[in-house]
């Protein structure tokens, strides 16, 4: 018995879980084909043993979750077993939060460390260097299942301004940059040098509340801060030219919107009078917690917020703004630690209401806004089980209407936002969904392909990651079952061939493609699937690390955690 299949059988029998056994996937001896300059490649694959299938299953679906059973069937089929039917499974299931690892190297890394810093993917791309603080450089995979990329290299550079990352795409030591500044956009498109690749604006700003921190407890109370922000003046002042205002926190683009909801229309006087009445004011002093990173969402963060603490101080209510470095300010909010006002927003990861709805109010949400609303989940959990889309609409209807009227947090714009390139790179595109494809683009003929961005990636374990900045980065290494066809977000194969379900959705299984490696010259097999899902999902895992260990994609879009520790 294997040292995996002796570690994983005598876990799963402790946990009271069903397992059918599990064993180093097959592979060829060898590594990647070049040597990286200061990151070590991924440890090369163990010798190919005899294919033992591993089946990972929960006693019953009393947790909660959406998982039943995940079962490597043989070395080429998965199956996924649900506890109740779920048509967007699909969509989930090409996210890049749900990369498949290699099974030797997740035991190798024991879930963190190298998994993080040195990801061994399938994808067209490997990690070559990552000099924090400074730039990742990715070489070209030579051993890629699909067709190869066009840049041999692309660099990954970043810069927290606008104007910065325009200064150097026009000086021409960049080949495209993200986050077109609010004033940027015409001068892009005047100069024939440049190319504007604009974004369909599937995103939204919102101000966040904590309802476990008082006043924040009190519904009418937050619905008084809802209707004394004047959201259409923040659009007006700071937004660039296809932004929109937020009526709801679905963008209208996006399935699941409700057509003709309006949000609580500007209204201070009535909101200072609702704050007066339940004991808010006066004398109310609070925080506008932020992080300073341009977003699709969010172009002018700082000058976002102090505009928020002026009106906020016309309703009387003092406000301290609080900057926060990234990472930790998204690990605060999801653990739910900030205690005021939170600035954030959401870009759309996959085209459906699930990425949006189902990830910030389902019962598997993080704990940012506080305790969840059952009445929501109910309609969150009716409307991703109907199999057509006039059958779920009207629970999204519901949904929406609820989330107006408990106000989690305030949906202020949906942002217009654009990336932009030199006029001579081919295939150039913006993704609607911040997957952009670089393996794809043609940097006018050039061996490296640069690409700078708003902010440095956190860490390449995207499966414990959610910042937009680091997927990108996962995006290019890693590949999950299922992708998203560029500029359309059309669910495409991709480690798997074909993918079907039974007649009431419960069922899903997916047919492996033939031949491919990962980096390290491991060859995919099922067991790989199999593992790389279930040790997000058992929360006891001895696997379940991560870079923050909230796994919060898994816990949001898949209804919760197995063995999740009881909440605070």
């Amino acid at each position: 018995m294997t040292r995996k299949r002796m570690l994983l059988l005598s876990v799963l029998l402790i946990l009271g879980l069903v397992i059918g056994g599990c064993t180093a996937p097959a592979s060829p001896s060898g590594a990647t084909s070049e040597e990286p300059a200061a990151t070590e490649a991924p440890a090369a694959a163990a010798p190919a043993g005899p294919f033992e299938p591993m089946v990972y299953a929960a006693e019953n679906c009393d947790y909660g979750g959406l998982f039943k059973s995940m079962e490597a069937v043989d070395e080429q089929t998965v199956k996924f077993t649900l506890c109740y039917p779920d048509v967007a499974f699909p969509a989930k299931v090409a996210f890049s939060a749900f990369a498949i690892n290699d099974a030797d190297y997740l035991e190798a890394t024991g879930g963190g460390g190298d998994l993080i810093e040195n990801p061994n993917g399938t994808g067209p791309y490997t990690l070559a260097e990552w000099r924090r603080g400074d730039q990742m450089i990715f070489q070209r995979n030579e051993n890629y299942w699909g067709e190869k990329a066009i840049p041999a290299t692309v660099v990954f550079r970043w810069g927290a301004e606008s104007a910065q990352r325009l200064v150097e795409l026009q000086a021409g030591t960049v080949d495209g940059i993200d986050g077109v500044g609010a004033d940027d956009f015409a001068t892009i498109e005047d100069d024939a040098n440049l190319q504007l690749a604009l974004r369909s604006g599937t995103n939204v700003f919102y101000l966040g509340m904590n309802n476990k921190f008082p006043p924040f407890d009190n519904e009418r109370v937050r619905q008084a801060f809802a209707m004394g922000i004047d959201r259409q003046r923040l659009i007006d002042n700071f937004y660039p030219p296809g932004s929109s205002l937020a009526t709801q926190f679905m963008p209208p683009s996006i399935f699941g919107y409700s057509q003709g909801q309006e949000w609580y229309e500007y209204n201070p006087e009535e909101a200072k009078k609702i704050l007066e009445e339940e004991g808010v004011l006066p004398g109310f002093k609070t925080t506008i917690t932020y992080r300073d990173v341009v977003r699709g969402y969010l172009p002018n963060p700082g000058i976002v917020a102090q505009d928020i603490q002026a009106q906020l101080a016309d309703l009387g209510v003092e406000a301290e703004i609080v900057v926060m470095e990234s990472g930790s300010f998204l690990t605060a909010a999801n653990d739910g630690e900030i205690d005021g006002f939170h600035m954030l927003g959401w870009g759309a990861d996959y085209p459906d209401a699930t990425n949006f709805l189902d990830y910030h109010f389902g019962p598997g949400a993080s704990a940012q806004f506080g305790a969840g609303f059952p009445d929501i989940w109910e309609a969150l959990k009716e409307g991703s089980t109907k199999a057509t889309p006039e059958e779920r609409q009207p629970f999204y209807d519901t949904a929406n209407e609820l989330i107006k009227q408990h106000v989690p947090m305030i949906p202020v714009a949906h942002g217009g936002n654009a990336a932009a390139f030199k006029a001579d790179v081919e295939g150039a595109y913006a993704s609607d969904i911040g997957a952009e494809q670089f393996a794809l683009m043609n940097p006018g003929g050039r061996e490296a392909l640069v690409w700078m961005q708003n902010a440095e990636p956190i860490g390449l374990y995207c499966a414990d990651e959610t910042d937009g900045e680091t997927l990108r980065a996962c995006e290019q290494v890693m590949q999950s079952l299922l992708a998203y066809e560029p500029g359309t977000a059309a669910v495409i194969p991709s480690l798997a061939t074909e993918w079907s379900a039974n007649e009431d959705l419960t069922e899903w299984t997916f047919t492996l493609r033939d031949g491919v490696t990962f980096h390290n010259g491991a060859t995919l097999d099922a067991n790989d699937v199999v593992l790389s899902y279930a040790v997000q999902w058992d929360a006891s895992h001895p696997l379940h690390v991560g870079n923050s260990g909230q796994f919060s994609y898994f816990s949001s879009l898949f209804n919760g955690l197995l063995n999740a520790p009881a909440a605070e």
